[in-house]
Order: structure tokens, then sequence, then C-alpha cells
């Protein structure tokens, strides 16, 4: 069985539970409480030394960190992952994008407002912040009124990606009201077969 160590309020961490379900591979889920800096341990240390969930720990006992690392690993042989050489390499280019100009800003101010509560303390840092999360929010939107997915017709590990925390932006104060292409999207997505949504508990 594998397990996977992770934060429920995580979309990181979200990401490979996803497809783990997807899978039908069941899971043993170790809770990390980041809030509190379980992850920061010397025992959790001892299995990442970047200190950062999730970790993903194979049946067998290897370990592979980083989320969009596991959705590649967990993606192999499944149309989540096309066959097409040229469609293979836009999933790898959005993966890249998510964790480059996405998640940075949009995962971050989610955490600084909804968890840490510094909405107001860090007024011009968040807005600067939000200003690159809104970017990246546009770049999704005009791939999405395009296609119903980012790489096509079907879902990708691209939309997994990218629907982790897209879902989840409102709670950082984004406000999706003018990206109707990506509002329809989260909601395709959602619908899709077999969807579990967050929290990512096994």
């Amino acid at each position: 069985m594998h397990t996977l160590y992770g934060s429920s309020i995580s979309g990181n961490c979200w990401k490979p539970a996803f497809m783990l379900r997807q899978r039908g591979r069941p899971f043993r889920w170790v809770e990390i409480d980041v809030l509190k800096q379980q992850s920061r341990t010397a025992e959790f240390l001892a299995l990442n030394p970047n200190g950062r969930v999730p970790l993903l720990q194979l049946p067998d006992g290897r370990l592979l960190a980083e989320s969009n690392a596991m959705l590649l690993h967990l993606g192999e042989g499944t149309d989540w992952l096309p066959a097409d050489a040229y469609a293979r390499a836009k999933v790898y280019e959005w993966l890249f994008f998510e964790q480059y100009s996405h998640e940075p800003f949009i995962a971050t101010v989610r955490f600084w407002v909804a968890f840490m509560g510094k909405g107001e303390e860090w007024r011009d840092k968040i807005a600067e912040a939000m200003t690159k999360g809104y970017a990246a929010l546009g770049v999704m939107e005009r791939q999405l009124s395009q296609t119903p997915f980012l790489v096509g017709t079907q879902a990708t590990l691209a939309d997994i990606a990218l629907y982790a925390y897209t879902h989840v932006a409102h709670e950082g104060g984004f406000v999706l009201d003018d990206y109707p292409a990506m509002r329809a999207w989260l909601s395709r997505f959602a619908a899709l077969p077999g969807f579990v949504g967050m929290p990512c508990r096994a």
C-alpha cells in the first residue's frame, strides 16, 4: 500500500490523493500539520530533507517528493498522460506553469489570508502577489475559452495540477466572476467520474 504524508488543507497534497483514487490504489494517509511545523521535525526531515509535504512512499518503501512528480509517476500508462509526444509536452508545460506562475501566488495568498490571518498586516505584499495570481488565471482563461480542458478535449494531469489551488482561490480573496471559461472548467472537472475534493485524507 502507498503511504501519503500530507496536510489536509494543501492543494499540493490533494493532487496525489486524487490520482491514487483514480488508479484505484488504496493508501494510508499520514496527517502532517504544517501549521505546527510538523514537516520540520527531525523524523520527517529524515524522510524528506526538503521538509515539505506531500511525500509519497511507494509500496516497496521508495520515497517520492514534489506533487507534480507524483502526478507524472501515478499517471503513467493512463489517459491522464497523453501518449502523443506533443500533447505530453503540453501537459508538462502546464505543470511547470502551475509551480512557477500559479501556485506561488494563488496558494501562497490563500495560506497567508485563510490560515495565517495576515490579510490586513500584509496587505501590500498580498496585493502584489494577487496581481501575479490574476495574471496566471488570465492565461488559463484564454486557453479554457478555446478548449474544454487545458490540453484539449480530455482532462489530463495538467487539469489536476491547476484545479488544486484554483478551486480554493476564493479563500485567499481571489474573485473569479470575470473568468467564465474557468468557472465552467471547474464545474466540468468536479463532475468527472470518481471525483473526490478536498480535504484529501484517505
